[in-house]
């Protein structure tokens, strides 16, 4: 039991090291955690870790991937869907079938159907790439794609991973694996939807602050467990409640809920990460031991890795490029439609319905209700503030380079790895070309890409920044001084309740311009804190001087 409690203390100490450390010799700290680990695992009385893969899948990633999309700018991740929506599903699926080709030429009798399940392992992006370029003046819009794809490919890859398998045996069907795939994401965003919504539900009627943030710590298994046990992506079900309790909690749970779950989540978080890393380095020995004995030795299992990591990138290179010429005529058309919204805007608010504004409000007399004139209203605003996030955050060649080199893999590669079956051709061989090219992928990326972000983000447009995140300031104080405006103290109301009541006004006007996506996240979510804390101020206030 004592060794237990000093393993325990030790990893964390280590994770916690790491963490430290990472800023200041400008590593990745995931990267420092697989080099500890692997140098933990060297020492004499180092025990060997076999560390069970569906721990991870299920223990360790749905809570690490809930806590990233409760973070994530839900409008964002619905402007950007479509490319989101390319990378982290069709790169995949061609990034599988074209490595199947290659591993099926480059390791004799392994076929083909083996070379795309070692494909779809190798296919899905870590989570980490956004933690290290986050800050260093990369435009939102790459950094909100980035992180959408890492929260989305890992289950399309899993999903590849099992058809993979199952065609070794039985023949592969497109069209069976297309309704595989059609029916775990149909289940997970359905679980995931209803786990998130009787959470909050549920801890909307707590009032401590403490027992709701370990309720708000089931959430992700709450989500994934049921979504696996109906053949489901557990994954994106955490995903899915994820994003439902990041933009519902803000109305749903008092500030101090939420300040709390903030805290511990990111503690959780940092301490869940870590062990993945750290894990994956203990393991490195072990599997190189089993390469050794089972085929020709290590360099070969290199030679694969590397020439596998140079057809990841050249892949995701031609595909990005692809892309991001689609996306560029996309916000160019929306751009062309500027004027004609405007112009519809100007008609609304003068009380003039042409037909265009009927049509667009549904009403096929002519004649709309104000409802449906206010509803096509708040339409034109989402639409006018989409047009000005393209027009702000274009996708050029810089953004281009950041999106593919950034595109690291890690854990779920470490443990989609170990899912091969027993009966898997040469599986040591495959494990450790999978451990090897995410190992390569941090080392060479990870400690790259924070320079090659620093050359092409330069700080020159600083004043520019400074100027528009002034005027976005300004705007959003006009909508937190309407909103105080708007409240009339009544007679015989106390002067605690009545800011009370002009906070929570506040909060609704801040939150209905988010949801319209009005405002820039960061500017926006420092409002909200801001509210947050003076409503958190005045009730300590209260509570101190009762």
């Amino acid at each position: 039991m004592e060794h237990a409690v000093v393993i325990l203390v030790l990893t964390l100490v280590v994770i916690s090291g790491a963490a430290c450390l990472a800023p200041r010799v400008g590593l990745p700290a995931q990267l420092i955690l697989v080099i500890a680990g692997f140098g933990i695992s060297l020492l004499p009385s180092a025990p060997r870790v076999a560390i069970d893969p569906q721990l991870i899948l299920l223990g360790l990633l749905p809570p690490l991937l809930y806590a990233s999309a409760t973070t994530m700018s839900a409008t964002n991740f619905r402007r950007d869907f479509r490319a989101i929506n390319g990378l982290s599903i069709v790169l995949v699926v061609l990034s599988s079938t074209a490595l199947g080709a290659l591993f099926n030429w480059l390791i004799p009798g392994l076929g083909y159907g083996w070379g795309v399940a070692l494909g779809a392992i190798l296919s899905p992006t870590d989570a980490v790439a956004t933690a290290i370029i986050k800050g260093r003046g990369v435009p939102g819009r790459a950094l909100v794609i980035l992180e959408g794809e890492s929260l989305l490919n890992d289950a399309s890859a899993l999903v590849v991973l099992r058809t993979a398998i199952i065609a070794t045996a039985v023949g592969f069907s497109f069209w069976q694996a297309l309704g595989s795939f059609a029916y775990a994401v149909a289940v997970a965003t359905v679980v995931g939807f209803i786990a998130a919504i009787v959470n909050l539900r549920i801890r909307r009627r707590v009032h401590d602050e403490a027992v709701s943030t370990i309720l708000s710590f089931t959430t992700p298994f709450v989500a994934a467990v049921p979504a696996e046990l109906l053949h489901g992506s557990g994954l994106v079900a955490a995903v899915v409640a994820g994003l439902v309790v990041g933009v519902r909690a803000p109305r749903d749970l008092p500030p101090g809920h939420r300040m709390s779950d903030a805290r511990n989540w990111a503690s959780m978080r940092l301490v869940l990460e870590g062990l993945v890393f750290l894990t994956m380095g203990l393991q490195l020995p072990m599997i190189f031991g089993r390469v050794e004995a089972a085929v020709s030795g290590v360099g070969h299992a290199f030679a694969i890795a590397g020439t596998a990591l140079a057809s990841i990138l050249v892949i995701r290179s031609a595909y990005v490029g692809l892309l991001l010429s689609l996306l560029r005529r996309r916000a160019l058309h929306w751009l062309s439609l500027e004027p004609k919204v405007v112009a519809m805007q100007e008609d609304i608010a003068a009380g003039r319905v042409s037909t265009e504004i009927a049509r667009r409000a549904g009403a096929r007399d002519g004649n709309p209700s104000q409802r449906a004139i206010r509803r096509l209203a708040a339409r034109l605003r989402r639409g006018l503030a989409d047009i000005d996030y393209l027009s702000q955050q274009p996708l050029g060649p810089k953004e281009w380079l950041v999106v593919i080199w950034a595109g690291m893999r890690g854990a779920v590669t470490v443990a989609a790895a170990q899912l091969l079956p027993a009966e898997t051709p040469q599986r040591s061989l495959l494990i450790l070309v999978a451990f090897l090219v995410a190992s390569l992928s941090l080392i060479l990326q990870g400690s790259t890409v924070g320079l090659l972000v620093r050359m092409l983000f330069r700080r020159g447009n600083d004043a520019a920044a400074r100027e528009r995140g002034q005027r976005e300031r300004e705007r959003i104080r006009a909508v937190l001084d309407n909103a105080a405006s708007s409240v009339e103290r009544a007679d015989g109301i106390d002067e605690m309740t009545c800011r009370l009541g002009i906070y929570a006004k506040q909060r609704n006007a801040l939150l209905d311009a988010r949801d319209e996506g009005l405002f820039e996240e960061e500017q926006l979510r420092a409002a909200l804190l801001d509210v947050d804390i003076d409503e958190l101020v005045l009730r300590l206030r209260g509570q101190h001087e009762s």
